[in-house]
């Protein structure tokens, strides 16, 4: 534990601060193992989101697959540039918060944080999903217990990143590789196969292609656009955890950001050449990916291999929401927008409350969505769009107003995104509207909305505290210490004892009933009193109802009003057993005074722990 000592007249600025702990931080090789699942994993979803829009022409709707994706991968290049300048104007992390926040004004970013927040959320229950949908393609027989596989997933996760996000980044790494390698075997085999291998994945389950062609027009394009860029989530996690990267930080998150944008790419690209040259149509029950696997691989060890690694990474994915989600929750609470527990930060570099907040509110989803992939990804896709679209409007105000070398090109390629992503993010709103996406649009202002009044409690607590200004010099008040006592024991001695060191005054307080048997044990500890003369007057309280608490919360109030400017404290004497269950037996009496006390006056409360061995 180090200590920092600040002398009168010096600032914090002078001291030498302790070791930030660098080995709980990641490099790039784990920054990209712990902050990218989701966008890797997002192959297994977004070519099969563009192929179910576009079976709604036909065969003809799926030729343009191939085209819809190389529109998304340019829109991917575009936005890691944009991130890549993003990571370094703003290195504390954040994203489009940071972004907005800096350049945009406090409202825009508190919608780019709510949309982040039900980003990351969503991601999480979108990718168990995903994960297990993979899982079950392969072993049909687990589709009806889904759901609770995709709790266990969820809680495996949270465990792991409860450990730090080094550990997790270290467990994911091996699960990333196999992924990635088995991805681009499927690619590299399938480009030199002029017909399927196999076709049994399939066999056995109902096409869902449209039996009536319909024109592809434009509006079904954007919409198939809009639904494969899906595929881009968590392009931005890089930039919203630059914070959690070893120093050089800004240069390893930037490695990092190409590297994803480079490996993506061709993964969105190889498979949706597949898809076009073996004409694939989407399958009720079994994913795009198992098919591409089973016509590439064939129905063999190989197939298992690529679906059963799917499946782990798509499962594990969720870990980016669990690295960028407690980082942006930490500078909301930073900024008074959220509770400041958020902020804390436990061993090895981990916010442990926002990760188990992650944990419960996607647990929640999951169950809401009865782990259905496609229930959650028109929800998934609007969040991720604001975000990328505040965050290159952002970026364009940022060039404009630093106008440093080539600021015009950079300003125009963050233009470019920002009106690709929001012309998605209408798009997909208006055509998912009545499928779920009108819960997002009610959701994004009420998260605002919640920010805002916890900004406005902190800014009330701030001005009754008077932060911000130098506080009057300290002065030395006369103190009366109250200690609720019901027998004399060690307990009462310690109390006593703490009290004296308190206060200029001790008094004792007993509560006691017009009934025989309190009037027999008030007498009885009243001689007892007497005997052991303390020094400390004993004042007995008579109650007519059978509580503890509301007589000594008057007597308090009492005492504080007769003496003027003492300071009132109330020592709580309460035993603390070493077991947990042993709790169980205690009368929570002195838990019943503090509130009493609270509740009805402005005394100072002390509970004071004697621990029994």
């Amino acid at each position: 534990m180090s200590v920092l000592t600040i002398e009168p007249g010096a600032s914090p600025a002078d001291e030498e601060l302790p070791d930030t702990g660098e080995r709980h931080r990641l490099t790039a090789l784990t920054g990209l193992a712990a902050l990218s699942l989701d966008a890797m994993a997002s192959v297994a979803y977004g070519p099969e989101a563009i192929v179910l829009v576009l079976a709604a022409a036909g065969a003809r709707g799926l030729g343009f697959t191939l085209p819809v994706t190389l529109a998304i991968a340019g829109l991917l290049a575009v936005l890691v540039a944009s991130y890549r300048q993003v990571i370094a104007a703003f290195p504390d992390g954040g994203g489009s918060y940071a972004v907005a926040r800096r350049h945009l004004g406090a409202r825009t970013s508190l919608v780019a944080a709510a949309s982040l927040v039900l980003d990351y959320v969503l991601n999480v229950a979108v990718a168990v999903t995903a994960g297990v949908a993979a899982l079950t393609s392969a072993f049909p027989g687990l589709y009806g217990e889904r759901l609770w596989l995709c709790l266990a997933v969820l809680v495996l996760i949270t465990g792991v990143n409860l450990r730090g996000i080094v550990e997790s980044a270290r467990v994911f790494i091996v699960p990333t590789a196999v992924f990635v390698v088995s991805v681009l075997v499927l690619i590299g085999v399938g480009l030199f196969r002029s017909a399927p291998v196999s076709t049994a994945a399939a066999a056995g389950h109902a096409s869902v292609l449209a039996g009536n062609a319909t024109a592809v027009g434009a509006l079904l394009l954007l919409k198939a656009f809009a639904s494969g860029c899906s595929a881009l989530t968590g392009v931005e996690a890089l930039a919203n955890a630059v914070p959690s990267f070893r120093v050089p930080r800004v240069r390893r998150a930037q490695r990092a950001e190409v590297a994803l944008g480079a490996v993506l790419g061709v993964m969105l690209i190889g498979l949706s050449v597949l898809i076009s040259r073996f004409h694939l149509q989407p399958v009720a029950g079994v994913t795009v990916l198992a098919q591409l696997a089973d016509a590439s691989l064939g129905h063999n060890w190989a197939f298992n291999v690529v679906q059963f690694a799917t499946m782990v990474l798509l499962a594990l994915s969720a870990n980016t929401s669990f690295g960028g989600l407690p980082v942006l929750l930490k500078l909301l609470a930073r900024d008074n927008y959220l509770p400041h527990v958020f902020a804390l930060k436990a061993e090895r570099q981990v916010h442990r409350h926002g990760v188990l907040a992650l944990a419960l509110v996607s647990g929640a989803l999951l169950v809401f969505s009865g782990g259905d992939t496609n229930t959650l990804v028109p929800l998934f896709a609007i969040g991720v769009f604001i975000g990328f679209t505040v965050a290159q409007v952002g970026m364009v105000r940022h060039w404009r107003g630093e106008r440093g070398s080539r600021w015009r090109g950079r300003a125009v390629l963050n233009g470019l995104g920002a009106v690709l992503t929001g012309v998605s993010a209408v798009v997909v709103t208006a055509t998912k509207f009545a499928e779920g996406a009108w819960l997002i649009v009610i959701a994004v202002p009420l998260l605002v909305a919640a920010f805002e009044t916890v900004h406005r409690a902190y800014g009330r607590i701030g001005e009754r505290l008077g932060l911000g200004r130098i506080p009057e010099p300290p002065h030395r008040a006369r103190s009366l210490v109250i200690v609720p006592v019901s027998n004399l024991s060690r307990l009462t001695v310690e109390a006593l004892n703490a009290a004296a060191s308190l206060g200029d005054e001790v008094r004792a307080v007993t509560v006691c009933h017009p009934d025989t048997e309190d009037r027999a044990h008030a007498h009885a500890l009243a001689r007892d009193w007497a005997q052991w003369d303390p020094g400390v007057p004993l004042v007995q309280l008579t109650s007519e109802r059978r509580t503890v608490g509301r007589p000594i919360a008057e007597y308090v109030g009492e005492a504080a009003a007769a003496e003027p400017g003492t300071r009132v404290t109330v020592l709580i004497p309460e035993v603390e057993p070493v077991r947990l269950w042993q709790r169980l037996l205690q009368n929570q009496r002195g838990a019943v005074v503090a509130h009493a006390v609270r509740r009805d006056t402005d005394a100072v409360i002390c509970r004071l722990r004697f621990r029994i061995y």
